[in-house]
This record gives structure tokens, sequence and C-alpha cells, in this order.
């Protein structure tokens, strides 16, 4: 298989490449410099066709494939919530400094300048630059965009692979240990907080796992509940259930009596507010409601936690540390992670220990004390005092 060089120029050369296709059986291109990078460009194009990597991309934009990636791919692939962070991404970050790029041509070294430019001044007021946390979520939308233009056959490679993601410091997790949380439900007595956060502190459940459950889902004498769905809020779609984050997420979960004789007193406070009501309440059977039983927006509930942490005396904690707190006391009471990874509803091991791990400083010298006597005894020598 054998290309061609023309030269249009100073400095200036098209390549004519056979691309193997029915349509278009050759494709055009222009090299700028000497005959030499010309000739090594041929050479180049002439081996991905051969290779089977070579894409005759279309003549597409970046901000345009952008928006054919969000309505193809996305949205009908992941949750709205989800779709709705990336489409803010896209719309107000990655399209304003890549979108006139033809996509062909998108390079790593462009990409790379997107990342710095935005860590020193991203800000929309242009006053500062981004976190390394935001750039890379930039990252992270960016890489997965361009992979599926590789399957679309719209590109050959993934110019991202090649460039160098931003690396965040690790953001301090905030673990209330069994005092504070006892301190923190003593303080929010007499509100209609304490029961779901309480269920939260002491099964790990996320905002919108609590939200969704249903009292057919609680069976308050064998002490357990079912995650079976979550409730969503987006800016477009407002408040919807939906599946649970992953296969895992939907789960059974024991429940201490703490929280059962919290929740009997609960529910027997809601039938009274039911039957006060009459008519005028929404019966929806949720376990969580607002006070005539219509769903309980996830960002209210949150907003309301977080006014009631502002006016009071406790250090600051957010509504999504109890699930952190469920987690940590649990692992730091010697209960097993694999036990700890199904009540949270992790889709394996391993993201627990990741994600919770650097809370247990003393770990890893357990497992040296542990390891260490379990090999003396076997040497039948003595620990050392």
């Amino acid at each position: 298989m054998r290309g061609h060089i023309k030269k249009r120029g100073k400095d200036t050369w098209s390549l004519v490449v056979p691309t193997g296709l029915a349509k278009p059986k050759q494709k055009w291109f222009t090299v700028r410099g000497t005959k030499k990078a010309a000739e090594a460009e041929l050479s180049r194009l002439l081996n991905e066709v051969s290779t089977g990597g070579f894409v005759a991309a279309p003549n597409m934009r970046v901000d345009a494939y952008l928006d054919r990636w969000l309505a193809d791919y996305a949205k009908p692939n992941v949750a709205a919530k989800t779709y709705e962070r990336y489409q803010e991404i896209v719309d107000g970050n990655i399209k304003p400094a890549l979108g006139s790029i033809q996509l062909s041509k998108l390079k790593p070294m462009a990409i790379q300048s997107f990342y710095s430019d935005s860590l020193a001044s991203g800000r929309k007021d242009r006053k500062g630059g981004l976190s390394p946390r935001s750039v890379l979520h930039f990252h992270r939308v960016l890489h997965k965009a361009m992979a599926q233009a590789v399957k679309w056959q719209l590109l050959s490679r993934n110019p991202v692979d090649a460039v160098e993601a931003p690396r965040p410091e690790r953001r301090e997790m905030r673990a209330l240990d069994p005092k504070e949380t006892a301190e923190l439900l003593r303080k929010l007595e007499g509100t209609n907080l304490r029961v779901p956060v309480l269920v939260l502190a002491s099964t790990g459940l996320r905002r919108g796992e609590l939200l969704a459950l249903k009292w057919k889902e609680v069976d308050l004498d064998r002490a357990t509940l079912v995650v079976s769905s979550a409730l969503e809020e987006t800016k477009a779609g407002g408040v919807r259930f939906k599946q649970p984050k992953t296969g895992r997420s939907r789960r059974k979960v024991a429940l201490p009596s703490l929280t059962v004789e919290a929740l009997r007193a609960h529910k027997l406070e809601q039938t009274a507010a039911r039957l006060k009501l009459g008519p005028a309440y929404a019966n929806n059977d949720l376990v969580f409601s607002e006070p005539d039983g219509s769903v309980w927006a996830p960002d209210t509930f949150s907003s309301l936690f977080a006014t009631f942490i502002s006016r009071s005396d406790l250090k600051h904690v957010r509504l999504h540390d109890m699930r952190h707190s469920h987690a940590s006391q649990l692992l730091l009471a010697d209960i097993h992670p694999k036990v700890v990874s199904e009540r949270l509803g992790h889709s394996s091991i391993a993201i627990t220990m990741d994600t919770y791990s650097h809370l247990l400083p003393g770990m890893q010298e357990d497992a040296a004390t542990k390891i260490d006597a379990s090999m003396r005894a076997a040497f039948g020598t003595k620990t050392e005092q």
C-alpha cells in the first residue's frame, strides 16, 4: 500500500493516503514543514492503515462531537444526576477551551494546556484557578467521551491517554466516633431529623436510599430493611425514584435494636399524622417524608441538616459523614471489611478498604503484632517485652 506526496507551497505538502475503505478510497492531509517531516507523517499514516488503526474521521469539531456524545451515549446510559454533571462540565469548561478544534486534530498538548489554564485561572470570574479535584473531573469526562469516539471509529486512539491528570490531595474525611454520634443525636432530639440521621449513622445508607425507603421494605420484627431504590434530584427532572447506584447497592441491612425502637415510635407518630390530615395526606408508604406524606427532596433534607449544624455548637459535619462514620466505627470494632462493604452497598471490598483504611492508623501495627505472635508460637519463642 503506497501513498504519495505533493508539494503545495513553501514548506507545505499534501499527503494522499489510500484508506483501504470503499469510501473514501483515499484521504488528503496537509503537512507544514520539511519534506522529510512530510515523508515521516505519510509513513505513520500508511502504517495505521495497514494495521487497522486508521480512521477516516469526518470533518467534525470537538464541540459538535461532545453534543452528540451527551445525547447519544451519556443521556441513555448514565443516571440523570450524572448526566447533568457531565453536561455542566462539557458546556461550561471543555467546549469553551477545546470546542473549536477539529476532532481528528485534538492533540494531548492542547488538552494538557487546558488543564494548566484551568488550574491557574479557571474560575468563572478569572480571579483564580480551580482545584486539582475539579480539573480531575474534567479529565475523567473528556477521557470517557474520547474513548467513545474511538469505539465509534471517529478516532484511532484516545488523545487523553497521553495527558497527565491532576493529582488532588486526598480529601480529609470527617468520621464521628460513637460519643460524637451520640452527642449529635442528642442535639437532634425533638426535630424531624433525629430518626433519619440515626438510621444513616447505624446503617450506612446513602441519602437517596434513605429517602426512597418504604415501610414495606422494613421488617421491624426481624430488624432488617431492604434497599431496592433511591431518590434522585436534578435541576431538569426534579425528584424521581431510580434503581440503586450499583448491583450490590440492592441489599438487606440488619438494624440495631436502638434503631428498631426509634422506627417503631416514628411509625406511630407518622400514623397519627396521617389520620389527622385524612385525604390530604399523600400515602406513599415512605418511611421518611414531608409532614403531608409527600416525597422529601434530597436537597431540602441536606439543607435542613446543614442549617441545624451551622446553628449548633457542633464541629462541621456533613450529612454524608454519617455514612463514613458508620463504616469507620465498624472497622475499628474489628468487623470484617466484607461485612462493612455489604452494608454500604459497595461494588467490591477493594473500594471499602481504599476509602476507609487511612482512617485506621493502627491496622498495620495490629497486623504486625498478630503475625509476630503467630510466628513466635510456631517457633516456640516468647514475644519480646
